[in-house]
């Protein structure tokens, strides 16, 4: 097979890896609390990139501390927490697609820290997201997994700030992003403890479902998972990336729904379709910006 085939083929794996991971990140909160659960992924996903690094010979010192760990904050102690949290009180799927408005974040974000401007068809997609969100939310029809959807919408935005932190750290300093992931992971964890030890949380129950859900989410999806989205990126486009990224929130919509029976309510699904529709306008837009840029002069 050619390196693209090869390519395109990990990125299918990445995302049935990392769309079951909100099913299986669900399940395991039957067995232990919420920032249990988030500290100890997120342990043994900076355990196995810190593994990685050694194996490859790609062990380095920690970067600069204070960036790295306001990156940790943002990416792994907030983005972890509040996903975790949201699953606690909603539905798998939904959740999901929630925390997935974070392209429409990252533009917000980026329009106010790095002076980025939204232009043309992203004022369309960020009015469709909204009014996606709208529907999901159902403020007028306020219930209790009201607090669900807000935590998953906060860890969007969470997850975007970490992304247009790490754009603007790009542009100030030179770093490997591998050295950079391992580290803000594991500074990023240690916050998560703090919280189990002063948190009151239902006891650990060692079943081995738990096993299996702290091996899945913590080696395949936090570790290795992003170590294979960098690798992939080297030879996928981030266009392309971007709009195949986009079939882990339905993904995780599909086995939520076979899996424990979430059936989108009329609203919800109306809110997910534009969410999913503004989601490929961006990418679309995105992608079309890379071929212009790579046509030649």
């Amino acid at each position: 097979m050619s390196p693209r085939t090869r390519s395109l083929g990990g990125f299918v794996l990445l995302v049935l890896v990392w769309a079951y991971n909100w099913i299986v990140s669900k399940n395991a909160l039957a067995y232990v609390g919420a920032f249990d659960f988030a500290a100890y992924r997120s342990l043994l996903g900076s355990v196995t990139l810190f593994g990685v690094m050694l194996c490859t010979g790609r062990l380095a010192p920690l970067p600069p501390f204070g960036p790295s760990l306001l990156l940790g904050l943002l990416q792994t102690t907030g983005f972890m927490l509040l996903m975790t949290l949201a699953l606690l009180g909603g539905g798998a799927g939904k959740v999901a697609v929630l925390a997935f408005t974070m392209p429409f974040w990252t533009l917000l974000w980026a329009r106010i820290f790095l002076a980025e401007q939204i232009v043309g068809g992203q004022w369309l997609a960020i009015l469709l997201a909204a009014a996606g969100l709208l529907a999901i939310l159902d403020p007028l029809h306020m219930h209790g997994s009201m607090l669900s959807k807000f935590l998953a919408v906060s860890a969007g935005a969470c997850w975007a700030a970490a992304t247009v932190y790490a754009k603007l750290l790009r542009g100030r300093m030179r770093f490997d992003v591998l050295t950079l992931t391992g580290w803000q992971m594991a500074l990023g964890t240690i916050p998560l403890f703090i919280a189990c030890w002063t948190v009151p949380q239902q006891p650990l129950q060692p079943e081995p479902y738990f096993w299996f859900a702290l091996f899945y989410s913590g080696v395949l999806a936090s570790g290795l998972g992003w170590l294979m989205w960098m690798r992939l990126l080297q030879h996928l486009s981030a266009g392309a990336a971007s709009l195949n990224a986009l079939a882990i929130p339905a993904v995780a919509v599909l086995a939520a729904w076979l899996e424990h029976g979430e059936r989108p309510a009329p609203h919800e699904l109306l809110g997910m379709l534009l969410v999913a529709l503004a989601l490929v306008l961006l990418s679309y837009l995105a992608a079309q910006r890379e071929k212009i840029g790579e046509a030649p002069a």
